[in-house]
């Protein structure tokens, strides 16, 4: 220990402050992640404040924007009320403070965090893409991806010298986009209540009905509209029972249209957050059909329950890099190749129960939140280091 006493405050188990403009809701998935890496710093000996809308010592007001809250709503997300009051509540004794929106919450979050002498990290969640895809014909105009990038930026991330980012291609996007501090790659994780089911068996033939499932936002960049066009054309389409888990703005047409083009009746809407490990464990076969996708946390936890995913292959999409074989991969919005996906794990059943196995010991070794966290705690001492 040296004697100006930075080697015993970078040592000792950490208080940090992570500051969520929506902590109480378990169907955002921004949210999920906050309350598990809270839960998980905990288990591991930090202390943690949660400060945000639902936040159980340090709760926050919602703040109401006009037409972008109701859009956000739908997504389960809303914009909280920045307070000095909240903030200099919460930051009282910290180590540091962890932004995870570059909203405005977040924004005067950090500066109140800088103006007491806090250090302060940031995590990249919102990728300017998604955003975009719930902004109808505003993100046809050219240039306006960049634009985003460029925006939160000069919101929030050119103050921050440590960012954390879900993945290889988020980091890469933000370079290309001129961000100049230090990029942390880290899973979000998945939460160890996502542990394998029962291997399928080898021998036997493939279960009737085969359940095909996804989980999302139902929105525009989710594309779960390929997938509903997918099962309807594959050979076994009456055999297949869908189950779409998520809420959000086309969950209404994407029941209308499930309702016209399949056979078995489509079971498209939300599950509670506790219940997902089973309902994943009940499955079949995983479909993620997003266009954009930061990290797709659904994937890896349906990995975990040793379901086999089929994934599209979209450069604005994560989640390709989580294929471990080709017959997990198709070209992002074919629902023809997608089709003809589903129809070879539904013949092989032997390579299904194989590759199920695969899968759930690859994401063990690789996603967990406990690993996450311990890598998001050198992070966090980094920066405080500095």
């Amino acid at each position: 220990m040296r004697e100006n006493g930075i080697e015993e405050s970078i040592d000792r188990p950490l208080t940090i402050a992570l500051v969520v403009d929506t902590v109480g809701n378990q169907g955002n998935g921004t949210s999920n992640s906050a309350l598990q890496w809270a839960a998980e710093l905990e288990r591991q000996g930090h202390h943690v404040r949660l400060v945000g809308i639902g936040a159980p010592e340090y709760p926050a007001r919602v703040n109401k924007v006009p037409l972008v809250s109701w859009v956000a709503a739908k997504q389960l997300m809303q914009f909280a009320e920045p307070s000095d009051t909240l903030f200099r509540t919460a930051f009282q004794g910290v180590d540091v403070v962890h932004i995870y929106m570059p909203f405005k919450f977040g924004r005067r979050a950090a500066k109140v965090a800088h103006q007491m002498g806090i250090p302060v990290t940031a995590g990249f969640h919102l990728q300017p893409e998604n955003v975009l895809y719930s902004a109808g014909p505003l993100r046809r105009i050219p240039g306006i991806s960049s634009f985003l990038y460029w925006l939160f930026k000069h919101w929030l991330y050119k103050h921050i010298d440590h960012i954390h980012v879900p993945t290889e291609m988020t980091a890469s996007l933000l370079r290309a986009h001129g961000y100049k501090a230090e990029l942390h790659v880290i899973s979000n994780g998945y939460s160890p209540v996502y542990s394998p089911k029962k291997p399928a068996d080898p021998d036997a033939s493939a279960p009737v009905p085969f359940r095909v499932v996804a989980s999302g936002r139902l929105a525009s960049e989710k594309d779960q509209i390929t997938l509903i066009k997918a099962v309807s054309m594959s050979r076994h389409a009456g055999d297949i029972q869908l189950v779409i888990a998520g809420t959000g703005p086309l969950k209404q047409y994407l029941k209308f249209r499930a309702g016209r083009l399949l056979a078995r009746k489509a079971d498209i809407g939300f599950h509670k957050h506790a219940d997902m490990p089973d309902l994943l464990r009940s499955g079949d076969l995983f479909v993620h059909c997003s266009i954009a996708d930061i990290e797709s946390v659904s994937v890896i936890e349906a990995m975990a329950c040793g379901l086999v995913p089929v994934i599209a292959a979209s450069e604005l999409s994560a989640a390709g890099q989580f294929a471990l074989i080709d017959e997990s991969l198709f070209p992002v919005r074919d629902a023809a190749l997608l089709a003809r996906r589903i129809d070879w794990w539904i013949a092989h059943q032997a390579e299904r129960a194989e590759w199920g196995e695969k899968y759930a010991e690859y994401t063990k070794a690789h996603y967990s939140v406990e690993a996450s966290v311990h890598k998001f705690v050198d992070m966090e001492r980094k920066a405080i280091g500095e």
